[in-house]
Formats: structure tokens, sequence, C-alpha cells
């Protein structure tokens, strides 16, 4: 009881600043969004090609290309931008380019115009990434900030709770296109609430910036933005825990883009349900993920977060071979739910540690810049790994692979706790 009691605690004394509050139930509202737009993407596939873990990779990688062509410019404008501004601004945009989808389907049935806003959608959501995790030192005081990071995560932790496990329902009893207008509301109320955030903050770049960018696109980003790109990439990879952080982020992502889509269509073979059973999953590993979280948030502080974060990773490569395994022997969904909800206690110490680190060892001024280069960074290996995983799964099948990962992982997790910590 005093446990519990003494670790809410201080969860609710960052609840209480209120531009806190705002950005946190404005990242809960828009995450359900964005789940459900996973599975209503899910849905899509099926309906095409069924249990095809390549034509799921290939729609899936128009959520991913945007980090590249849009990410490393995105940090650059957020540095010198209202972030506020910058963020519900996004939210609007991607209310506006979602609930288009539907709209555009109904009247040409053409999967072209899905693709297309799917597309800009995530091209607008580059520029919320960094802006909100460049704002957070600002809503909270710097001993909080680990706290807040926490926080920040649980908000993904009950997106995946609500966006997975509603919108697998959504999906397969009321149909894809009303899980898309449902998502376009969720951006609409989001930018609602960080339109309430009053933050004392001065925007740099003014709007004739991008009126001179739109006339002279490559040579305003040489004269304007090339330097201050190579210096957020110059940090991420100089300062002992940015480059540290960025190792075991592209580690995670690499991990999380091979299992992805071979993991979804590996769930669909076994349980045979198209998202529902998906959703279920979802939910349990979302509580198990928000439980990690609040506990490592609360207590992490007192143990080293290299050693911490590997030593996750080592355990979830383990646990997610043996629940391959035995799932595929002996399909139960009971066992299916509690393994999801252990995985989820296992990894949640990894990104709120890794945030921490970066928040830690980087200079304040150059935050949207490092967080975008990670972006770039993370999602690379998550594309790339993607499309290899999902090539072999077509041809030596999903629990072949997801083992291969697993296995990968281990021996990488392994090997870093070998090294040490001034090799970092």
């Amino acid at each position: 009881k005093y446990f519990f009691k003494k670790m809410f605690s201080a969860y609710f004394r960052i609840l209480k600043r209120k531009n806190f509050l705002f950005l946190w139930l404005g990242q809960i509202i828009s995450q359900f969004g964005d789940r459900l737009t996973q599975m209503a993407l899910i849905g899509l596939v099926y309906q095409i090609k069924p249990f095809s873990s390549l034509s799921l990779a290939k729609i899936m990688s128009l959520a991913v290309i945007p980090v590249f062509l849009i990410s490393p410019v995105a940090g650059v404008y957020v540095d010198r931008w209202n972030k506020r501004k910058t963020m519900y601004w996004s939210d609007f945009l991607r209310g506006i380019f979602i609930v288009l989808i539907p709209i555009f389907f109904f009247r040409w049935h053409s999967l072209f115009f899905v693709y297309c806003f799917i597309f800009l959608s995530f091209c607008v959501g580059r520029f919320f990434i960094p802006a909100k995790m460049a704002i957070v030192p600002s809503l909270v005081e710097g001993k909080d900030i680990f706290l807040a990071n926490s926080l920040i995560s649980t908000t993904a932790m009950i997106a995946a709770m609500l966006g997975l496990g509603l919108g697998g329902i959504i999906v397969e009893r009321w149909g894809l296109n009303i899980a898309f207008i449902v998502d376009a509301l969720t951006f609409f109320l989001s930018g609602l609430c960080i339109c309430f955030m009053k933050i004392g903050e001065r925007s740099t770049f003014k709007a004739f910036d991008l009126i001179n960018l739109s006339k002279d696109a490559i040579k305003t980003v040489k004269r304007s933005f090339v330097s201050e790109i190579k210096e957020g990439v110059h940090y991420l990879f100089n300062s002992r825990e940015t480059r540290y952080a960025s190792k075991i982020f592209f580690t995670l992502f690499s991990f999380i883009g091979s299992l992805y889509v071979v993991f979804v269509v590996f769930i669909q073979n076994v349980l045979s349900t198209v998202t529902l059973d998906l959703g279920i999953l979802a939910v349990a590993c979302g509580f198990g993920l928000f439980s990690g979280t609040l506990i490592y948030g609360r207590f992490g502080h007192k143990m080293r977060a290299e050693k911490t974060i590997n030593i996750a990773m080592i355990f979830s490569g383990l646990y997610l071979m043996f629940f391959a395994f035995m799932l595929k022997s002996y399909p139960s969904k009971i066992f299916a739910f509690f393994s999801c909800f252990v995985l989820g206690v296992i990894v949640a110490p990894i990104v709120v540690g890794v945030n921490s680190l970066i928040h830690k060892g980087s200079d304040n001024n150059l935050w949207g810049r490092i967080f975008s280069s990670l972006e770039v960074v993370i999602h690379l290996a998550f594309i790339i790994f993607m499309f290899i995983s999902s090539y072999l799964a077509e041809y030596f099948g999903p629990l072949r692979v997801i083992v291969g990962i697993s296995v990968v992982v281990v021996v990488i997790s392994f090997s870093n706790l070998l090294v040490k910590n001034d090799q970092y």
C-alpha cells in the first residue's frame, strides 16, 4: 500500500501542472487515433491479400518514409517555431487528411487516395514529435524530467490499450470507414487540448522564411539548415549518453521493425482472426507496458540506465521465443494475453531510460534537432528490417523469423553488457 501511494503521488504532483496535463491528455487522445489507424490499415491489407507480411510491410512503410524526407528539416523548424502552435496545427492537419480518406474512397473506390492521405498525415506528424519531446522540459521542473518522460511513455501505453483494443473491434464490426472517421476526430480533440496550454514562448522563425524556402528550396536548405542539421547529428553521436541512446534505439527499432508485420501475420494465422485478437493482445501488452513504466519511472533513477536497458532487451528476446513456440504448439488466447502482458512489463524500461539519457546528456537548445536526428536513425532501422523480415517470412514462415530475430537481439544485448562504460 505504501509502495503504490508513494509511486502515484509523484505522478499526480506532475499532473497538477495544467500545461503538462493538457499535453498528456492530448497524447492519449491522438495516439488512440494513431493505433486505430494501424488496425484499419491491417484490415485493409487483409481484404486485399490475406496473410501477406510483404503487402502489410508496403503499406506500413508509408508511415516511415516521411521520417527521411521531413524529419531532418523538421527539427530545425521546431527549434525556431512556437512549439505549442506547431503541435496543434500538426494535429488539426492530420485530422483533415484522415477524414478525407473515407470521403475519397467512397467516391472513387481507389487505394491511391488512401495511400496519399496516409502519407501526408505522417509527413505532418514529423513536426509534432520533436516539438513534443522538446517542449517537455519547459513544462516541468528539472528534477521531474525523468517522471515526465515516464508519463509521456504512459500516454503511448494507454493508447495501445484503448486504440488497438477498441480499434480491432471497430474495424471488424463497423468497418474501415468508421475507423478512419473516429481517428480524425481524435486528432481534432488532441489539437484542442494543446490549444489550452499557456506557455510564454517566442518564435524566431517568421512566415517569410517559408516563402523563401518554397521559392528556392535547395539554396535555402544549404544556406539555412545544413549546418544546423549536421550540428544535431554531431551532438547525437558525440555525447556519450546520446550516442549510447542512439545505439540502443537502433537495436530496439530493428527488433520492433523486424517483428511488426511478421508478428501480425503470425497471430492472424494461429488465432484465426484479422484484427480482433490483435487488439486484445495489444491491450495486454499495453497493461504490461503501463505497469512496467510506472514502476521503472518511479524507481529507475536508482539503477544504472545502460545496464537496465540491456537486461530488459535480453529478457524480452528470450521470453518472445518461449511465447512464439508455446502459442504455435498450443493456440490459447488466455496464454497469449498473459504472455503479452509479461512482455510489456519487460520492455517498459527501455524507452523511458533512453529518452532520459538524451535529456540528461544534451543541450536544451538542440533538443529539437537531436530528437529529429534520432527519429531518422530509428526509423531507418525499422523500415529496413521490416522489409527484410517480411521477405524472409514469405519463404520461411513467421515462426522461424520471430525466433531468429529474438536470438540476434539476445546476442547483441548480452555483448553490450560486456562493454565498459567508457566505451559506449
